[in-house]
Parts: structure tokens; sequence; C-alpha cells
């Protein structure tokens, strides 16, 4: 199982890459824990400094921006 965490403020594009993230999972059949990180200490004990972001299995892989479809769908 994939743990994976999206890190943010809860803004638009955190919410829309958790969703998207769950979604292509889904399609996938690919089991994974999926967590929203909104807490500002969160965020900067990754060294972040730009949101959202995601890591997982504590690698950052997206740092900036809403990933795109066939970006995601490579995690799995």
């Amino acid at each position: 199982m994939k743990n994976i965490k999206v890190l943010g403020m809860g803004c638009s594009g955190c919410r829309a890459t958790t969703k998207l993230i769950a979604q292509i999972a889904e399609e996938k059949d690919v089991a994974i824990e999926l967590q929203n990180l909104e807490e500002v200490s969160d965020i900067l004990e990754y060294g972040l400094r730009a949101t959202p972001a995601v890591v997982i299995n504590e690698q950052i892989v997206h740092m900036g921006g809403t990933p795109v479809r066939e970006q995601v769908s490579e995690w799995f």
C-alpha cells in the first residue's frame, strides 16, 4: 500500500490534487492511504516552498501547482 500525502493549506489546487489521486488510484485498483496535511509545521517539515505538494512513501514527487492526470497516473 502506498502512503500518499497531499500538503497544502486547503486551497482549490490541493483539493483537486487529492481528488485526482484518489480517482486514479481507484481506476487502477491500487490500495493507498491518502492524507491531507494542512498545518504549516507539517509543510515546513518537508522543506517545501510551494504547494500543493505530493509525498509518496516519504519522497516528494511533486511541488507547486495541480499535477496533470498523466503525471499522477505514472505514480501508480
